[in-house]
């Protein structure tokens, strides 16, 4: 046998296997089996896909499964939320501008608008600034205060502000208690990527990048750090990427357990000493609880639903009925799950979706001090294998290790091409790579026989 017929049949071999190991995939993927057409109105910020998931970004109002209306004049769109009179608030990244300070050809701007619903969707109000780039420098999560002031999530001056007629009337820098580079502009230092309102004057916001959510008093700063850091915590997963830095050189940063909490988003306020969390990097959905020595621990934890892992949820609403409302980015997929873990409605999205509020009330903060929900607990009796209580928690450890080096080529594959299948996990990555290093080797062992 030549090398000209030793080349074709490894090529040969590598598309066998590759078409073996996908078709087998899809065949046998787990089916989400959900009820997407009860009349329940849903309305979603999508954050779009393409590379850096920065192209079709829309909002859009879903009843059952059906589109009711869609808005798309944005790159990407993220948190929204139901204003009184009916519009919708968002938080938004587009590119295209022309009028740039810091480009000399087009440039990026982020901020929010407020967008009125309908058969006819346009956008009435927006506050927007220029940023150096559209990546990790976005606006996520705005709200409206009483006082007419917009409360805004700063991505790209890792900040949270407030700002009423185009001017900036208070302000809380990050820089206040992390430690800071020269420039937060010019890299993904800590990613605030959510703020709410937990009570008068009191804010909870998401630091990504520490592991840590904070509540921070407008007039006192920082009064309490959930998943404080400790000094024999993990700090590793808050420098990758070349997030946190020991800049004033005393040997420590504050970087929250990742066991804990894993460069999460989105945290609903339930109630005095308890949070929800959709924690990312740990791929699940998870209740913490502060106990008596001011930790907060986790109560439960979900992992999947309707026999698929979710896959990088960045939101989860506790409803009125006790259900939980959530969105499963890299599954592509809007799911409510009920107090025993099954799932009662659910949607496919086409491309990326950042978060998902169910109308009329939205994401309530206080919920379970609201005497509705606080009725109906999770982590108790008669759940499903995929709830996990504190003990089974401890035993589980975090879920986002996966497979080394293969997992994070996964999330960087799903990053640049969100069209790929939820069933494609590492299995089905690695079968790839191996098919196509044996097509290569086929191919370059055809190429020397002529």
């Amino acid at each position: 046998m030549d090398w000209d017929d030793r080349g074709g049949l490894v090529i040969i071999a590598g598309v066998v296997l590759f078409i073996l190991v996908i078709a087998t995939s899809f065949a046998f993927a787990p089916v989400m089996g959900i009820d997407s057409e009860q009349e329940k109105m849903t309305l979603v910020g999508s954050q779009g896909g393409g590379p850096g998931w920065h192209e079709y970004g829309s909002i859009y109002l879903l009843e059952g499964g059906e589109q009711i209306w869609r808005e798309a004049s944005a790159s990407s769109y993220f948190d929204v939320t139901v204003l009184e009179n009916g519009d919708v608030l968002v938080g938004f990244m587009n590119s295209g501008y022309s009028d740039c300070e810091l480009s000399s050809g087009e440039c990026v701007r982020t901020g929010f608008r407020i967008i009125a619903g309908g058969e006819d969707p346009k956008v009435v109000e927006e506050y927007s600034f220029e940023v150096r780039t559209g990546k990790d420098s976005e606006v996520h999560a705005v709200s409206m205060l009483p006082s007419g002031e917009f409360l805004i999530s700063d991505m790209d001056q890792e900040r949270i502000f407030t700002v009423k007629g185009g001017e900036v009337t208070w302000s809380w820098e990050a820089r206040e208690l992390y430690d800071a580079p020269k420039d937060p502009t010019k890299r993904d230092w800590l990613h605030i990527n959510d703020v709410d309102v937990i009570g008068e004057d009191r804010y909870l916001v998401s630091v990504r990048n520490a592991n840590q959510i904070l509540i921070i008093d407008r007039n006192e700063g920082v009064v309490e750090i959930i998943n404080k850091d400790y000094d024999d915590s993990d700090d590793a997963s808050c420098k990758r990427m070349g997030a946190l830095e020991d800049t004033d050189g005393d040997g420590n940063i504050r970087c929250g357990d990742p066991s804990i909490l894993n460069h999460q988003h989105n945290p609903q306020w339930l109630g005095e000493g308890k949070i929800l969390v959709a924690d990312s990097d740990n791929d699940r959905i998870v209740e913490l609880h502060r106990g008596e020595s001011g930790k907060w621990d986790p109560v439960w934890a979900l992992y999947e639903a309707g026999g698929i892992d979710l896959n990088w949820p960045r939101d989860a609403d506790k409803l009125p009925s006790g259900n939980i409302l959530i969105t499963d980015t890299l599954n592509k997929r809007i799911i409510e799950v009920d107090p025993q873990g099954k799932i009662v409605w659910g949607v496919w999205t086409q491309f990326i979706p950042y978060e998902a509020d169910r109308l009329p009330y939205g994401e309530i903060n206080g919920i379970d001090d609201m005497g509705e929900s606080n009725q109906i607990e999770w982590g108790g009796v008669g759940l499903e294998d995929n709830v996990k209580n504190s003990e089974e928690i401890g035993e589980i450890g975090s879920k986002g290790s996966g497979v080394p080096i293969i997992s994070d080529l996964l999330f960087i594959t799903r990053v640049l091409l969100p069209e790929i299948p939820y069933w494609f996990k590492e299995l089905q990555l690695i079968a790839t790579i191996i098919s196509v290093t044996m097509v290569s080797i086929g191919w370059k062992m055809w190429r020397r026989s002529g």
